[in-house]
């Protein structure tokens, strides 16, 4: 059985790991010519954690994952503490930590356990077909290669999702913008083992702990798409937008690198539920695109490399029955994750800014139950958390 795997990305690696364990011939195109993952860092929740673990990573994931400890929600204007709490017991009720992780790191950790010499890198996706016994890719380059079967991880402005649908699908916008990026940790931000969130007029602040002494933190500001923008201008701007609030955000503000710091309009994709055209599946972003709103993005891809290495261990001799098995297990499980982060996406970042008065509310009075409550909802339910 040979797989071919478009992207090189947090899914399509894990896939390509996912899919070698079982003996599957897997050969991985990139249409980049070097690793630049966008973004600082990611929450790899339990779920996600547990997916590297099956993959073998366990050591390396846990070397490379910050410490949360606990969890707080600070009132962005006057800098009080609105409720801290453990995370002890999400970890006990769901049996794993879960890691902050730097994106580069975790890119290049996946990239070195498939075998980062065997990527090919600078290939750019054309086209795929399906056909009775192969599909085939086209790459920009002139070059094709066929398979038993292509799995499209192509990210969020997919090729192989156009092709799997039979037409294209526009993102939509989620209303606002992300600044996000690294800094070593400052207690006068944030302890250095919690996940602390300044909130406020429908804005969020937030730091938390990766390897290294570092916090990779990120900036939640509502504004209209499109908004010019000029790189390297992120003190300037993020000190006008939260200008009246508390000392820790200054702080946070004086202490970023605006020529490192990353800003990424926030969109998504409605939950679609066809994955698979004949031997053409989609994978991760994908398949679906979601808010960072609930930190579930990078763990579903994950989840549906697990789901399609348990699909093709049940049907190892006939992809049309493993693709169909995939798709039946990934897509109502990924979809409502994409609904919950749009939830949560809107409340956060006061759509409605009675919901939103009403949850800073909540948060004042919080033990930590409901929250846990909520995140282990969302850890729940994947191949490895049923």
């Amino acid at each position: 059985m040979k797989a071919v795997i478009i992207g090189a990305g947090m899914g399509g690696l894990s896939a390509a790991i996912a899919l070698k364990q079982i003996g599957v011939d897997v050969e991985v195109y990139e249409q980049v010519t070097e690793n630049k993952p966008v973004g600082a860092a990611i929450s790899v929740w339990s779920n996600g954690v547990k997916c590297l673990n099956h993959l073998g990573l366990e050591k390396e994931t846990a070397a490379l994952g910050g410490i949360v400890d606990s969890m707080s929600y600070i009132d962005g204007f006057t800098g009080d503490t609105m409720c801290r709490f453990s995370m002890q017991p999400l970890i006990d009720e769901v049996g794993q930590r879960p890691y902050p992780v730097a994106r580069a790191e975790l890119q290049l950790m996946l990239m070195n356990a498939y075998g980062i010499d065997d990527i090919n890198f600078g290939k750019k996706m054309v086209s795929v077909a399906d056909g009775p016994d192969a599909a085939t890719v086209e790459f920009a380059d002139g070059t094709a290669v066929s398979a038993d079967m292509v799995i499209g991880a192509d990210g969020a402005r997919s090729l192989a999702r156009e092709y799997v649908l039979g037409h294209p699908v526009d993102r939509r916008y989620a209303g606002y913008v992300n600044f996000n990026g690294l800094v070593d940790v400052d207690e006068a931000i944030g302890p250095a083992t919690e996940w602390t969130t300044y909130v406020g007029d429908g804005k969020r602040v937030s730091v938390m702990p990766i390897a290294g002494n570092r916090f990779y933190f990120f900036f939640d500001v509502t504004m209209p798409e499109g908004r010019p923008y000029e790189r390297g201008t992120a003190r300037e701007v993020l000190a006008e937008s939260f200008a009246d609030w508390s000392p820790g955000v200054q702080r946070l503000i004086a202490a970023l690198d605006p020529a490192t710091t990353n800003r990424v309009e926030i969109l998504d994709l409605d939950p679609f539920h066809t994955w698979v055209k004949g031997r053409v599946a989609v994978l991760g972003d994908a398949a679906h695109n979601t808010t960072p709103d609930i930190g579930q993005g990078g763990c579903s891809a994950m989840e549906d490399a697990v789901a399609l290495q348990f699909a093709f261990e049940e049907h190892p001799d006939d992809v049309g029955a493993a693709l169909a098995a995939y798709e039946s297990a990934r897509t109502e499980r990924a979809g409502e994750l994409v609904l919950r982060a749009r939830k949560r996406c809107d409340v956060t970042h006061a759509k409605d800014p009675e919901a939103t008065a009403a949850w800073y509310d909540e948060l004042r009075s919080e033990d930590g139950t409901r929250v846990i409550r909520g995140i282990v909802s969302n850890i729940v339910g994947g191949p490895l958390t049923s």
